[in-house]
């Protein structure tokens, strides 16, 4: 039996992202933990999140927990989710600007509602998700899938051949990555029915 370790830094509803593990994954053992040493142990790690990106990195400073993320999403399968996405980033433009972790290159912007481009922010409810490139995540998973997503800034990877899944809204964003054992999503693949319950599987099933 593996451990898989849902990080717990006080912003997200974590509770959904266990309950969709554990049914992926029945003779698993997810614990929800912000303990170092239960992270350091575990076999896989989950990183959820939602809220501002400050008050996100306030958080994993308060509980000490910057640098067992960053030695572990080095280590093993690593899996971001919406805000545990973008906080991967080095920059976020949120609160007047954000540093991030910075364990992957890039950063986060907002987006924009001109003239040209007329769009509700948040982006809210279910979207199309393009596969940018293969990937054993995808297993399973058609092209254009719809996940759930509700966020107000998107990505923006300096490197491009991280980029394995495109949404558009407005304009196209990247909506998933991935580089060595990281994998991230935008959207919310434990509220996206079938479809984000087998992307849950494919990762954890992702050695």
């Amino acid at each position: 039996m593996s451990t898989i370790a849902i990080i717990d830094y006080g912003m997200g509803n974590l509770s959904s992202v266990a309950r969709a593990t554990e049914y992926v994954a029945p003779n698993e053992k997810v614990i929800i933990t912000s303990d170092p040493n239960e992270i350091d142990s575990s076999d896989k790690i989950i990183f959820p999140g939602q809220g501002a990106a400050k008050k996100c990195m306030q958080s994993i400073f308060n509980k000490n927990l910057d640098t067992i993320i960053t030695k572990n999403s080095k280590e093993k399968p690593f899996l971001g989710i919406c805000m545990g996405m973008q906080i991967l980033m080095e920059y976020s433009d949120e609160n007047e600007g954000t540093k991030c972790l910075g364990i992957l290159k890039g950063k986060v912007e907002k987006f924009q509602n001109k003239n040209s481009n007329k769009i509700k922010i948040p982006h809210m409810g279910w979207n199309k998700t393009l596969k940018k490139n293969d990937h054993p995540i995808w297993s399973g998973i058609e092209d254009e899938s719809y996940f759930y997503f509700v966020h107000s800034y998107f990505i923006i990877p300096e490197e491009e051949n991280y980029t394995i899944g495109q949404t558009e809204y407005g304009k196209k964003f990247c909506s998933v990555i991935a580089n060595d054992n990281i994998i991230a999503i935008q959207g919310h693949p434990e509220k996206s029915s079938k479809v984000g319950l087998r992307f849950l599987k494919n990762f954890l099933e992702i050695k």
